[in-house]
């Protein structure tokens, strides 16, 4: 659990500070749970040029609440949580000095939403919040008041939880916090864990990810893991003191996350994971009468293949659904062998390629169709799906055939700038899996959108 905050002071002497306003978001890794936004009286006057900046006067503190009136509800919204502000190292100074004011000893663990931009947001041109959000694309209100800086780092500390593909940020947290251990631990865990698409991540005592797994409902998920007996239940059972959790949104997000990050982090209870989702190939290859002729064979990394399958008869369904949909030769597409004609051509599906009836050039613009739906070969485009929120939506970036990564994006400005859209995109690799998963999903799901990236 994270509090999210800004902090708006007086100025003046190093540690003689006070407080003018706070916000403070609590956040669970995927929304916002509970909030504290408050003027605060510092009875101390502010620096003029502090006035200027922030907007917040002298008389405007008069009538608001003093730091004792308000550090019980920031010690409960804290608890348990760490502490995440942009440029952390003086927000968490202030608020400690503000509570040692009173004789109490305030201590969490925290995070610099700076330092960790620096990390995996690197060659920004400033860190600075506001133009650090401003060339992401994301959008930021009231600057240098508290409420409108601690929402940005909200959202910006969510797009640096989705680009920390190594997990650093949870493990290290989860180390800083570590449970403990209780008789009905794996009833407590499971009762936190979201109903809710996304990847879950389960850590052992010192942080350090044993499994990763994705789920369309993870509370569900993790039931199964907790109630099944086989060996590997029981030594994840046994091990597990933490569980945190991204939510995607999307499935096809969950897939290429728990894709990636298992081949990154190398879990020990994934090996079964890590061996190729696939073992089927479409390839292509023109006959010597001038017709492109479609074949399915094992998977191979020497060819360039079309697509992929996970076996044999997924690829067989959907050769069969292609050439109805195509009108190609069955022939043509290795469903049939023999001479003369194929079936298709007798019901007039086929026009009559396989007996060389229908010109080649015909033919083969309706090959190049389906092999264009569904190749990346030399494509550039954004795939898009759902988001986490309801105003949100997710992006997968391809450029020359390539997958690029994926991100979230508010409005539309963010993908229509190519370059706000790199920003704000998760780098991920591009291999064969990766891929495997992409078409695979594009298939099942038509009503996906797919937007071209026009050519400069």
């Amino acid at each position: 659990m994270y509090a999210i905050l800004d902090i708006e002071t007086t100025g003046g002497k190093y540690n003689e500070e006070g407080i003018t306003e706070i916000a403070i978001y609590k956040f669970d890794g995927f929304k916002v749970v509970d909030q504290f936004i408050s003027l605060i009286n510092p009875e101390r006057p502010i620096q003029p040029f502090v006035a200027n900046l922030t907007g917040i006067n002298n008389n405007m503190l008069r009538n608001a609440p003093k730091f004792f009136e308000v550090a019980k509800r920031i010690v409960e919204i804290t608890s348990d949580c760490v502490i995440v502000a942009h440029n952390a190292s003086f927000d968490y100074r202030i608020l400690r000095t503000e509570f040692s004011r009173l004789g109490f000893d305030f201590e969490r663990y925290s995070l610099c939403t700076v330092e960790l931009s620096k990390k995996l947001i690197p060659d920004q041109p400033s860190y600075s919040l506001g133009k650090l959000v401003r060339g992401l694309g994301i959008p930021l209100s009231d600057r240098h008041r508290a409420n409108g800086d601690a929402q940005a780092t909200v959202k910006l500390f969510k797009l640096l939880l989705s680009k920390d593909l190594e997990k650093e940020i949870i493990t290290e947290t989860v180390k800083a916090d570590p449970k403990k251990q209780i008789d009905d631990k794996l009833l407590k865990l499971m009762e936190q864990a979201p109903i809710a698409t996304g990847v879950y991540y389960i850590h052992k005592e010192d942080g350090t990810i044993i499994y990763i797994g994705k789920s369309k409902n993870i509370k569900k998920r993790l039931n199964q893991h907790f109630t099944n007996d086989n060996k590997k239940s029981r030594k994840i059972q046994e091990e597990v003191v933490t569980i945190t959790y991204e939510i995607t949104g999307s499935e096809l997000f969950a897939l290429l996350k728990e894709n990636e990050e298992i081949k990154l982090n190398k879990p020990k209870y994934n090996r079964a994971l890590r061996k190729t989702k696939f073992d089927q190939a479409l390839y292509r290859f023109t006959d010597d009468n001038g017709y492109i002729n479609l074949k399915v064979s094992k998977a191979n990394n020497s060819n360039h293949s079309i697509t992929t399958f996970t076996n044999r008869q997924q690829a067989k369904s959907y050769m069969h659904r292609w050439a109805e949909e195509y009108n190609l030769c069955q022939k043509l597409i290795g469903l049939e062998k023999g001479d003369g004609n194929c079936f298709s051509y007798t019901i007039k599906q086929c026009y009559g390629a396989c007996i060389l009836t229908e010109k080649a050039e015909e033919y083969n613009t309706r090959v190049q169709d389906l092999i264009h739906q569904n190749s990346f070969e030399n494509q550039d485009m954004l795939i898009i799906d759902r988001g986490r929120d309801v105003d949100e939506q997710g992006v997968i970036l391809v450029e020359q055939g390539k997958f690029k990564g994926i991100g979230y994006f508010n409005l539309n400005h963010q993908i229509n700038n190519i370059e706000i859209l790199r920003s704000i995109i998760t780098p991920m690799n591009h291999n064969r899996d990766a891929q495997h998963i992409i078409q695979s999903y594009i298939r099942q799901n038509k009503k996906i959108k797919i937007v071209p990236i026009p050519k400069n």
